[in-house]
């Protein structure tokens, strides 16, 4: 699993995997539990490319949300 260290957001980061390519997990650490979960089981199983296409840039607080820093983790790996 990688970490990575959300910035901006309730959740103080994410651990996440990815194989060939796919997301095959995904946790926040913090944050509001259905929304992270929610996001989690939505990216799950899919492109890291869609992913970010997705995520990218969904607005919360701060100019970046929980979705957001996840789709900035997954294009900064």
């Amino acid at each position: 699993m990688t970490t990575y260290k959300t910035t901006g957001t309730c959740s103080r980061a994410i651990n996440y995997e990815v194989v060939d390519g796919i997301l095959t997990k995904c946790e926040f650490e913090g944050g509001c539990p259905g929304n992270t979960k929610g996001v989690a089981a939505l990216a799950v199983g899919r492109p890291v490319e869609e992913v970010i296409k997705l995520l990218q840039g969904i607005p919360c607080r701060n100019g970046t949300s929980c979705p957001d820093q996840l789709a900035r983790a997954l294009a900064a790996r």
